[in-house]
C-alpha cells in the first residue's frame, strides 16, 4: 500500500514541477478559499463563539473542510497553488486506504490491493487529483465513509451469524489464498472472531463521524451514501432489527453533531443557492433535460472514458469467464469440502458483496443523474467501488495465463497514464489513448504563462498603503476574476478581483466604484453583452488612464487606474506624530441642494495604527442649533441633520504584512447626502474619532467650513457616494417590506464587490451602535444597524437591533415579520410565531407574512397547521 502511494506521489508531484498554468476559474476559487482559511488560523480565538460563528461563515456555499486541510498544509509548506496541492496527497492516502479496507472487508486483500491500485489509475481520478477542485477531496470522504459503514455491516452479520456459510467459498481457491487473506488486520479472518473484531457500536460511531467529515467536504456526499443507508434503516425497520437500527440512528446522530455548526450557519445560502447551481447552470450549459433518456444513460455512455476500456472490459470479461467455470466445477467444489474452510476466511458471501456494491452504486449513478446540471466530475465518488468490482474481476482467474492478464491490464493502464499526463507517447502513444483512454489528457504547460502576478505587484506598487480591488473585464481560463483574486491574496491579501459591468443598468456606478480596471484585446471569454459597454466606459471616457501594458504570446493586457483616485495615502514624516488624529482640512461647495450628492474632501493626519483603526464620526449640523445649544433628541429630529460615517480611507488603509512607523496622511473625496426633508440652512461639520479595536472616542478639532443648503442651488459634479451612505439609503427603504428588497438585495449585491471583504457593514454596524446610544429613537438608524448585523451574519446583533425596531415601527407588520424572519433562521421557531403574531394581526393577507408562520410552524413539528397554511397559500394563487 505504501509503495502504492508513493508511485502516485511520485508521478503527481512531477507533474506539478513542470506545470507552470495558471489556475483556472474554480480552481483558483478554491484556492482563494484555502487561503482565507488560512488567514482565519494565523489568530485563532478557540474559546471566542464570535470567533468560531465568523469562521463557519468564512466559506458560506461550500463546506471548508477541504479548505481547512489546505490552509493547515500551507502553514507547514508555504502559501501557492502547488503547495496547496499537497493536501491531495493526504486525500490518496485516505482513498487507497479505504479502497483497500473496502475491498478486504468484503472479499480479501489482494482484492483491496488490486483495487487501490486500479484507483491511481483510471483516467478520472488521476486527471482530477492534479486540479484543487473538491471531487478528489470528497471522493476520498465518501469512500472512507462507505468503507466504515460497510464494516460496521459486515462485522453485525459475523457477530449475529447471519453470514450464508453455504456460499462463502464460492470464487476463492487453496490454501493459497487463504494465507494471503490472513496477513490483513482488516481482513475477513479477522472478523470470524468477536475478540479480535471491533464492537459494532465502535464502528457505527466511527461511521457516525466519517458522514459528518463528508458532509464537510460537499454536500453531494449525501447523493452516494443515502442508498446503502436508506436500504440498512429499512432491513433493520422491516426485519425488527432494533438493535442495529438504534446503532444507525446514534450514528446520524453523532455525524450531526460534527456537520451541524457549519450548516447552521449558512443553511439558508445553501438553499438559495442551489437553484443557480443545479437548474439555472444546467440550461447554461444545455445539459439534457431529465425528461429524456439522455439525461439519464449521460454518465453511463461516459463511464468508458472515465475507467479506460481496457480495465473496464476486460475484468467484467474475467469475471464473466470465471462464473461460467465455476458453474461447471459447482458440485466438485462442494465435495471437496473448501466451503466449510472458506467460512472460516469470508465473514459474508461474494453473493452479498457484490449485492452490496451495486447497492451503492447503482443508488449513487441515478441520485447523481437526478441532478439536472451534469459533469463527468460529479459521479467521480462511485468509481473508487467501481474499482473494488473491477478488482474482484481481474482475481478471479488463478491460472498463469490469469495473472499474466491482470499484470499486462494494468501495465498497459499505467502506460496510458503516463502518456496522458506526459507528452512522452509520441504517435504511438497519441493513438493509444485516443482509441483506449479518451478525453484524459492533461499535460502539464511548461510554457510562460500571462504576468498576472506582475500586475497585482503593480497595484500595490502604485498604492502600497491601500487593499485596492481591481475590476476584471475579461473571463477567460487564464484571465478572470477568480486567478487575479487569487494572486491578490497570495500578495499579503492586498489586492481583491472582481468581475464588474455585467448589468448596463450599473455599468457607469461601477465605473465610479473602482480606481483599477484590467482589460484584454481580442476575446473577452464567457462575459455578458454589456461587458462591452463596460470596456469602453474605461477605455475611453477620459476618468482613466492607462498604466501598465503587458503583452504574452497572442495577449495583451492592458491595466487602467483612476487618474483621481478617491483615497490617497501618503507618508510625509518620519516622526511619530500626536497621539490623536487631526481634521487638517475639509473642502465642500459653497451651496448644495437636499436630496443631491454633494462632493467633500476630507483630509486627515495621525499615526498608522490610528487612522487604520479609526471611524469618524461626522455630523453635519444647522448652525442655527449648535449657536442656540439646542441639541435634545426632539430637536435634532427635527432639524434633519445627516452624518456622514465612516472608516478613515473608507477601512482599506492596509500595508500588507509591514507596520509602518510615522506620520501620514490620508485624503478622502468622497460624496454625502443630505436628506429630502433637511431643514434650508447652513449646516457646519462636528466629528468625533472612534477605536474600532479598543472602543475609545474622542473629539476632533474641525476646520471653519460651512456647508448651505439651498434647493435653488445648481448640483456639484461629484463621486459616487460611499458604501455606508449607501447602505443607509437603502436601509430606509426596509418599512416597505417585500417591494423594496429585491431591489434592496440586488444593490447590496452590487456595492459588496466594491468592498470584496464587506469592511463598509462593520464600519457601519460599530457607528451605528455608537449613534444609537446617543439617539436611541432614530428609527431608520435602527433598521439600518439591524440590516448590517443580517448582512454580517451576526444573529444576536440583528435580533438586538430588530427587537429595537419594532419598539420604534410598532405598527409596521414588515417590522415584526423581519425580526421573525431572522429567529427562523437561527432556529427559533417559537419566539418567530410569537413575532409574527403582530404582522398577521395588521396585514393578514400577506403571502410572504403567512409563509414565515407556516415555516415557524413545521420547524416545530406542527405539520398539519403547515399543510393548512400551504393549502391557503396554494388557493391565494
Amino acid at each position: 500500500m505504501g509503495i502504492i502511494w508513493l508511485l502516485g506521489a511520485v508521478c503527481d508531484r512531477i507533474w506539478f514541477a513542470l506545470d507552470r498554468s495558471i489556475p483556472a476559474w474554480d480552481q483558483a476559487d478554491y484556492l482563494t478559499g484555502t487561503l482565507n482559511y488560512w488567514q482565519a488560523l494565523q489568530n485563532p480565538q478557540w474559546w471566542d463563539s464570535e470567533w468560531w460563528q465568523s469562521f463557519w461563515t468564512i466559506s458560506s456555499k461550500i463546506p471548508p473542510l477541504t479548505y481547512i486541510l489546505a490552509a493547515v498544509v500551507q502553514n507547514i509548506f508555504g502559501t501557492g497553488p502547488d503547495q496547496a496541492a499537497l493536501v491531495m496527497l493526504l486525500f490518496s492516502a485516505i482513498l487507497l486506504g479505504s479502497v483497500y479496507g473496502l475491498g478486504t472487508a468484503l472479499f480479501n486483500s489482494t482484492v483491496g490491493l488490486w483495487a487501490a491500485a486500479l484507483c491511481q489509475v483510471i483516467p478520472a481520478l488521476y486527471v482530477l487529483r492534479l486540479n484543487f477542485l473538491l471531487d478528489y477531496p470528497l471522493t476520498s470522504a465518501v469512500t472512507f465513509s462507505f468503507f466504515c459503514f460497510t464494516l460496521w455491516q459486515v462485522t453485525l452479520k459475523k457477530v449475529e451469524g447471519n453470514s450464508d456459510k453455504g456460499t462463502r467459498g464460492q470464487g476463492v481457491e487453496g490454501g493459497e489464498e487463504l494465507i494471503r487473506v490472513n496477513s490483513s488486520p482488516f481482513s475477513p479472518s479477522s472478523l470470524s472472531s468477536s475478540s479480535v473484531a471491533p464492537p459494532p457500536l465502535l464502528l457505527a460511531a466511527v461511521f457516525g463521524l466519517s458522514l459528518g467529515l463528508a458532509l464537510l467536504v460537499k454536500q453531494t456526499a449525501l447523493f452516494f451514501l443515502f442508498t446503502p443507508i436508506a436500504w440498512v434503516g429499512f432491513t433493520s425497520l422491516r426485519q425488527r432489527r432494533w438493535g442495529q437500527l438504534a446503532q444507525l440512528l446514534g450514528a446520524l446522530l453523532l455525524s450531526t453533531l460534527v456537520f451541524a455548526p457549519w450548516y447552521r450557519a449558512n443553511w439558508l445560502l445553501i438553499l438559495t443557492s442551489g437553484k443557480r447551481a443545479t437548474i439555472d447552470s444546467a440550461i447554461a450549459e444545455d445539459d439534457p433535460p431529465l425528461n429524456t433518456l439522455e439525461a439519464w444513460t449521460y454518465y453511463w455512455h461516459h463511464l468508458p472514458a472515465q475507467v479506460s476500456w481496457p480495465l473496464l472490459l476486460i475484468p467484467i470479461f474475467a469475471l464473466l469467464l470465471y462464473w461460467g467455470l465455476t458453474a461447471v466445477d459447482d458440485a466438485k467444489t462442494r465435495r471437496g469440502g473448501d466451503a466449510e474452510k472458506l467460512s472460516k476466511i469470508f465473514p459474508v458471501s461474494p453473493a452479498w458483496s457484490l449485492k452490496w456494491l451495486a447497492i451503492f452504486w447503482i443508488g449513487a449513478y441515478l441520485l447523481s443523474s437526478l441532478n439536472p446540471n451534469k459533469d463527468d466530475r460529479y459521479v467521480l465518488p462511485y468509481l473508487p467501488v467501481l474499482t473494488v468490482f473491477l478488482a474482484y474481476g481481474l482475481t478471479r482467474l488463478r491460472s498463469l495465463w490469469g495473472q499474466r492478464i491482470r499484470w499486462g491490464t494494468f501495465g498497459l493502464a499505467v502506460l496510458l497514464m503516463l502518456f496522458n499526463l506526459f507528452p512522452i507517447g509520441g504517435f504511438i502513444g497519441n493513438g493509444m489513448t485516443l482509441a483506449l483512454s479518451p478525453n484524459a489528457r492533461q499535460f502539464p504547460n511548461m510554457k510562460e504563462e500571462l504576468p498576472l502576478p506582475q500586475v497585482i505587484a503593480q497595484i500595490v506598487e502604485t498604492e502600497p498603503y491601500l487593499r485596492s480591488t481591481l475590476g476584471v473585464l475579461p473571463s477567460t481560463k487564464k484571465i478572470n476574476q477568480h486567478n487575479l483574486n487569487y494572486y491578490g491574496r497570495l500578495a499579503n491579501f492586498q489586492v481583491y478581483g472582481r468581475q464588474v459591468g455585467v448589468k448596463k443598468k450599473f455599468v457607469q456606478q461601477d465605473a465610479r466604484s473602482l480606481s483599477w480596471f484590467l482589460s484584454k484585446a481580442g476575446k473577452q471569454g464567457s462575459v455578458p453583452k454589456a461587458q462591452a459597454l463596460m470596456v469602453k466606459t474605461v477605455e475611453e471616457d477620459g476618468n482613466f488612464q492607462l498604466h501598465k501594458t503587458w503583452t504574452s504570446g497572442d495577449t495583451t493586457l492592458k491595466l487602467y487606474h483612476q487618474q483621481t483616485p478617491p483615497i490617497e495615502v501618503k507618508q510625509i514624516s518620519q516622526q511619530q506624530p500626536q497621539a490623536q488624529i487631526a481634521l487638517l482640512q475639509v473642502t465642500v461647495p459653497e451651496k448644495a441642494p437636499p436630496q443631491v450628492p454633494v462632493p467633500v474632501t476630507y483630509e486627515w493626519n495621525g499615526s498608522w495604527e490610528e487612522l487604520q483603526n479609526g471611524i469618524v464620526l461626522l455630523t453635519w449640523r444647522n448652525l442655527s442649533a449648535q449657536e442656540s445649544g439646542e441639541k435634545t433628541a426632539s430637536t435634532l429630529a427635527r432639524e434633519k441633520l445627516w452624518i456622514h460615517d465612516h472608516g478613515i480611507g473608507m477601512g482599506n488603509l492596509y500595508a500588507g504584512a509591514n507596520k509602518p512607523q510615522g506620520t501620514f496622511r490620508v485624503i478622502e473625496r468622497l460624496a454625502m447626502l443630505p436628506p429630502a426633508d433637511v431643514t434650508p440652512g447652513n449646516y457646519a461639520l462636528e466629528a468625533m474619532y472612534l477605536n474600532r479595536v479598543s472602543g475609545e472616542t474622542y473629539p476632533i478639532p474641525v476646520p471653519k467650513v460651512t456647508l448651505q443648503i439651498d434647493p435653488q442651488a445648481a448640483p456639484a459634479t461629484s463621486p459616487e457616494l460611499d458604501l455606508l451612505t449607501q447602505l443607509r439609503v437603502l436601509a430606509a427603504n426596509l418599512p416597505q417590506g417585500t417591494k423594496a428588497l429585491e431591489q434592496l438585495f440586488a444593490e447590496i449585491g452590487r456595492i459588496n464587490q466594491y468592498d470584496p471583504i464587506q469592511d463598509y457593514l462593520e464600519q457601519a454596524r460599530l457607528s451605528l451602535e455608537y449613534r444609537l446610544q446617543q439617539d436611541s429613537q432614530n428609527r431608520d438608524w435602527a433598521y439600518a444597524l439591524a440590516l448590517a448585523n443580517v448582512l454580517q451574519k451576526r444573529v444576536s446583533g440583528a435580533i438586538a437591533a430588530l427587537e429595537q425596531v419594532t419598539q420604534l415601527d410598532s405598527e409596521n407588520p414588515y417590522a415584526w415579520a423581519y425580526l421573525a424572519f431572522v429567529q427562523l433562521y437561527n432556529w427559533q421557531p417559537r419566539a418567530a410565531e410569537k413575532s409574527l403574531q403582530p404582522s398577521l394581526t395588521k396585514n393578514p393577507d400577506s403571502q410572504e407574512i403567512q409563509a414565515l408562520n407556516g415555516v415557524a410552524a413545521l420547524m416545530q413539528g406542527k405539520v398539519i397547521q403547515a399543510w393548512q397554511i400551504y393549502q391557503k397559500l396554494g388557493a391565494r394563487g
